[in-house]
């Protein structure tokens, strides 16, 4: 769980997780171009893809291959687990 709170400690990280979850199964030059054109983001390649490799470390980015093609995609269950752990758990407590 901890390498979950990792990869959402970095802001560029999250905006990454905010681009997947508003469009899925975007490749690299997708991202990159999404990130310059809405946060104004001027990071390279290399930069964002070594945010994407701490998100797949973490779970919450999942890579398929398409030919020379990388899709990346979100996971959202390492979410749901830290939820189910200190958010849902409460609610099931109440009276």
């Amino acid at each position: 769980m901890g390498d979950v709170f990792k990869a959402l400690s970095e802001p560029t990280r999250r905006k990454l997780l905010d681009e997947l979850a508003e469009r899925d199964g975007q490749t690299l030059f997708e991202l990159c171009a999404r990130l310059t054109m809405k946060h104004g983001l001027t990071s390279s390649r290399q930069a964002i893809s070594q945010h994407l490799a701490v998100l797949e470390d973490a779970g919450l980015v999942e890579v398929r291959r398409e030919g020379r093609y990388k899709f990346h995609h979100l996971n959202t269950a390492p979410l749901e687990r830290i939820a189910d752990r200190w958010l849902r758990r409460t609610e099931r407590e109440r009276p």
